[in-house]
């Protein structure tokens, strides 16, 4: 009984050892090795400080007036557009949004993906139908295309979505690119090199790395990762990577461990998607050994999340959209990804 007790124990401290060493983040040692620098403390607008895109829905109305109004403000100081404009003047991941968050001293948050010619463009969702009304996958574009393609090109200023193009729900999509570009203002999908002469070091940036299949990696993922590698090393300004991909950031972690990394997770049902729902646990930290986990905000008080942030790791809330969320976040988080509202800082 005695060996059989010793056997059970022993086991378990081996178990939980091994739970504690998949979950935990880089160590200080390794940071202090490779002199990784921190994620400022600062406030990182979602896409850009933007008058048109996510997080701007009726539930947050109350407060995303005066944000519409300081994107707008700030894109015209920036010298995007004019005061009559319109249509949106900084849409969400557009060059005009990257300068008015630069203008206003907020940190961006951006997202990277490659065109049909392995170009590296800043844009979220794997298609334009939110942002343009277009159904085209950005990956089937290539950018010479995507100049040619307004982002939310009738829309009002502070509009969610984008309303759909002629063709747009015709199946197979009738739509098809300008042959030139329209006249008067607009903005499009902007090349991240672009984004990065624009922002010139002013304030941090996250980039987030997405990609067309978390379960796999092939060679457009090497191509991405590789392409924007080089670019953000080139660039002299303060930025950090992160990704919902540990592929992603193991991929940082061997070819560039003097870059910070994150996470990103959520926690969501194991039955919804598995992969997630590991991802949420943290299962992955074992592969990409971040510096900083980004988590849903709705869940900061989980027992993981406040496990990692104990060992070491930062951790970065996405995306308060109200005032309230963020203090409701704030006991939990140590830097903040916000959109749809101002801040009071």
């Amino acid at each position: 009984m005695a060996n059989a007790l010793k056997k059970a124990l022993i086991g378990g401290a081996v178990a939980a050892g091994l739970g504690v060493w998949a979950v935990a983040p880089r160590t200080f040692n390794n940071k202090r090795k490779n002199y990784v620098p921190a994620l400022p403390d600062v406030l990182y607008a979602h896409r850009g400080l933007h008058d048109a895109g996510s997080g701007l829905s009726q539930q947050h109305a109350g407060e995303s007036g005066e944000y519409i109004a300081l994107a707008r403000r700030m894109a015209l100081r920036a010298g995007y557009g004019s005061i009559d404009e319109p249509g949106p003047l900084a849409p969400e991941n557009s060059l005009a949004a990257f300068a008015a968050a630069a203008e206003a001293g907020y940190g961006i948050e951006l997202d990277v993906q490659l065109t049909l010619d392995n170009k590296v463009v800043v844009a979220h969702d794997p298609d334009l139908l939110r942002v343009a009304g277009d159904p085209r996958n950005i990956r089937d574009l290539t950018y010479d295309e995507l100049v040619r393609i307004p982002l939310f090109p009738t829309a009002a200023p502070g509009a969610e979505v984008s309303p759909l193009l002629p063709g747009a729900t015709e199946n197979p999509p009738l739509v098809t690119t300008p042959s030139q570009a329209q006249a008067g203002y607009y903005q499009h999908v902007p090349l991240l090199e672009d984004v990065l002469r624009v922002v010139d070091g002013r304030v941090p940036i996250i980039v987030e790395f997405k990609f067309e299949n978390y379960r796999t990696w092939d060679d457009r993922d090497e191509e991405l990762m590789q392409t924007a590698a080089d670019l953000l090393d080139a660039y002299q300004g303060l930025y950090v990577v992160e990704s919902f991909n540990p592929a992603a950031m193991n991929w940082y972690k061997r070819e560039h461990p003097d870059v910070c990394r994150g996470q990103l997770a959520e926690d969501t049902a194991f039955t919804a998607n598995p992969m997630l729902w590991m991802g949420g646990k943290l299962m992955f930290n074992e592969i990409s050994r971040p510096d900083f986990v980004a988590y849903d905000f709705k869940n900061g008080d989980g027992a993981m999340l406040r496990f990692v942030r104990r060992m070491g790791a930062m951790a970065v809330a996405w995306t308060v959209r109200t005032s309230d969320e963020l203090a409701g976040a704030q006991p939990y988080f140590d830097r903040f990804i916000f959109e749809a509202f101002v801040p009071k800082q």
